[in-house]
Parts: C-alpha cells; sequence; structure tokens
C-alpha cells in the first residue's frame, strides 16, 4: 500500500513515517511545502497533481490540512487523511473541509466540535501521540555527562511567542481598543478550559485590528471562516500566550533556578538561564528524561486539547506540570501521572513540593511513562487512526 506523504517540516513527520514503514506502507514523501510557502492556490493543485500524476497511490497523508491537497483527492476519488496537531489550523474553515474524501483527525475537541458539524461523516477527534521506542534510546546512548549537562531543576523547552505575536505590528489603534484588548487578555490568561475571546469581541474592534495590522488573511470564497475567529484565535490568542509565558517564567525565575531552552529574546527575564535552541532529536530527550520538573504551558489556541510537549515529556518519563487543560483527565489521571495547575500561585506551590519530593516526583514520571507507553504511542495512535479513515 502506497501514501503520499505532504511534508512541510513539521516536527511530527519523521515519527510518523517511521511509523508507516514499520505498518508495511511505502512512503512517497512530497516535499515542496518545506521550502516553497507562497504558492498560490490554482499553482499549488497544479504542481501537486503532476506529482501525483507520476506517483500513483492508495492515499494521501499530512499533518494538518491543505485544502488544495483535498480538492484534489476529491478530483481523483483518492483518500485524503490528515491529522491536525496544531492550533489554530485556519485551513480547517475552508470549504474543502467538506469534501467527502477527507478523514480529518483533530487533536483539540473544542476545534472538533466546531468542525464536524460541517462534514460529520468525514471529521474525527484524536489526541497525539509520542514516540517511547525512539526516545529511550536516544536517553540510554547518552554519556553520563552529557546527561548531567542537560539535566535542571525546572526547565522550559520552546518558544516565549514572543516573537509570534503579530498584534506587536498592529499601529494606529485606539487608545480605547488598546485598553480594551489588553483587558480581555489579561482576563483569559488567567482562565483555564473556556476559551471566551471570540465572544467579546464586537464588530468594530475586529474591523479596528484588521486595517491595523499588516498581511490580514483573506478568507477565501465559500470559507466558514470570519475575521472575528482570525483576530480571535491568530492575534489575540496568539498575543495571550506571549503574555502568559512572560508573566509565568518571570514568576518561576524569581523564585527558582529555572531553565529555558529557546530562539527567543529574553533580555527582559534576567533570572531565567537561556540555554538557546536545543536539538530536538538529540538533546531534547535528555533534557525531558534528567530535569526534576518540565514545564509546559499550552498555546492559548489550543482550547481543550494536549499539545505535543506533553507527549514528549511523558515518552521520555519525564516529570510534568502543565497548566489546567480539559482533556488531560480524559487521558491522565492528575496528581498520579501528570501535575495540573490552574493559577500561577497554584504553580508556584507545585514546583516548590515537587523539588522537596523527589520519591513522589519519580513515582508520577513513572506512571505517566507507563500510561503512555501503553496508550499513547504513535504505533497505537496511527493504528486507531488508520482504522477509522478506511473503515468509515
Amino acid at each position: 500500500m502506497k501514501v503520499i506523504f505532504v511534508r512541510y517540516g513539521s516536527i511530527l513527520e519523521p515519527d510518523i513515517i517511521d511509523t508507516f514503514k514499520e505498518f508495511g506502507l511505502e512512503v512517497i514523501e512530497y516535499i515542496r511545502e518545506i521550502t516553497v510557502k507562497n504558492d498560490l492556490p490554482s499553482e499549488a493543485l497544479t504542481r501537486f497533481y503532476e506529482f501525483v500524476d507520476k506517483n500513483p497511490c492508495d492515499f494521501i497523508f499530512s499533518i494538518n490540512f491543505f485544502p488544495y491537497v483535498s480538492e484534489l483527492a476529491n478530483i481523483l476519488h483518492l483518500r485524503y487523511v490528515s491529522w491536525v496537531v496544531d492550533a489554530p489550523v485556519l485551513e480547517l474553515y475552508t470549504s474543502a473541509i467538506t469534501n467527502r474524501y477527507n478523514r480529518t483527525f483533530i487533536f483539540d475537541r473544542a476545534v472538533y466540535d466546531e468542525i464536524h458539524p460541517l462534514n460529520p461523516d468525514c471529521v474525527f477527534h484524536l489526541p497525539l501521540a509520542g514516540s517511547v521506542i525512539k526516545r529511550t534510546a536516544v536517553i540510554n546512548s547518552t554519556p553520563v555527562t552529557k546527561r548531567q549537562k542537560f539535566s535542571h531543576d525546572i526547565v522550559f523547552v520552546g518558544s516565549l511567542y514572543s516573537e509570534k505575536n503579530p498584534l506587536v505590528s498592529a499601529s494606529g489603534l485606539s487608545e480605547y481598543t488598546k485598553g480594551y484588548i489588553e483587558g480581555i487578555m489579561k482576563a483569559q490568561e488567567s482562565v483555564y478550559g473556556y476559551y471566551f475571546i471570540e465572544e467579546l469581541l464586537t464588530d468594530d474592534i475586529v474591523a479596528e485590528v484588521k486595517n491595523s495590522v499588516q498581511g490580514f488573511p483573506a478568507p477565501p470564497e465559500k470559507s466558514f471562516l470570519t475575521d472575528k475567529r482570525i483576530v480571535s484565535q491568530e492575534y489575540i490568542g496568539n498575543a495571550i500566550t506571549a503574555l502568559e509565558r512572560d508573566d509565568t517564567f518571570r514568576m518561576l525565575s524569581e523564585h527558582f533556578h529555572t531553565t529555558i531552552y529557546t530562539g527567543s529574546d529574553t533580555t527582559g527575564l534576567p533570572k531565567l538561564e537561556n540555554r538557546g535552541l536545543a536539538k530536538s532529536q538529540e538533546e531534547m530527550p535528555v533534557i525531558f528524561h534528567g530535569s526534576k520538573i518540565n514545564i509546559n504551558t499550552t498555546s492559548k489556541p489550543i482550547r481543550t486539547g494536549l499539545p505535543l510537549r506533553i507527549f514528549d515529556i511523558l515518552s521520555c518519563g519525564g516529570f510534568c506540570i502543565s497548566n489546567y487543560q480539559a482533556e488531560i483527565p480524559e487521558l491522565f489521571v492528575p496528581g498520579e501521572e501528570i501535575v495540573m495547575y490552574e493559577s500561577l500561585d497554584e504553580l508556584q506551590e507545585l514546583c516548590a513540593y515537587y523539588l522537596d519530593h523527589e520519591s513522589e516526583r519519580r513515582q508520577i514520571a513513572e506512571a505517566g511513562f507507563e500510561k503512555l507507553k501503553k496508550c499513547y504511542t504513535y504505533e497505537t495512535v496511527l493504528q486507531k487512526l488508520l482504522y477509522t479513515a478506511f473503515s468509515s
């Protein structure tokens, strides 16, 4: 069985390709999306058709959703299987999501609840996964001296989102609008489990933001995407994430020895130790495994689901403290396999407690690792994905 894998450079792609090959699938990689990001839809469709014509396959797969891939699959009567692992993915709101040859899997139930009614027989909810065998091999092959170098009290690997905050480029916003947006951002920052920004945006504020930023997305015709949804998720959602992460790591670094691996600018957080970028395949597993506390702080546009970072940490046998997400208790037992916080004050208390209680910390890390190994490896989750895609 042959699958064309439409790649764009996601960190998940190598693990999924390896798993497909373990299943006996022949994987044909389409890599134009990795280097070319500005094809017009018609050009993207033409180029992909030429590739598919030269490389006959049984189905097409991608991480996240590509409308032009869906349109071609619909024309050719080929099943297009996609796994949405990020948020926001605005392409989900295009008319292509209604195509009957789609099999679209979405990791965040809140997003699934929005998209499923648009194509009820072809849209599914599916959490993410971790790669236990590969990560364990990396950890076990790493010399002790290197493990010690990458072991920390409290650590975070990822962006502070300061460079991903599109509201920074907004110019000409009125003082009222600036104050209103800052107010609802601060309110949303401290609320986990319910994202209310879109409900609080007026049409006038949306129009003002749209006219104040460069490159505002233009929804295609027959789209389910609205300007309000774009402002809520793409602009304000990312801005809240930047605000929350700045507040989180300012607090942590003022009370504990806290290390971050990031390319973000941390000059405004002088007590935070920045080690620069970590190599995802070689260094991240060692960091997660050897550090006492790994922090997960979920991007705000991920409203209920578990981000990849949680699965990465647990697949390495790491101890994870995460902000509350509604779907965490559905997959893991809080306090036994993962630890959750609902405020920065609670996060501070939990960090102090678990730094002083090593045996409890190790028990939780081991239990989280065992749960992931049993239920949420790529082998297990992708078997479910393929079974559902070809039996529905």
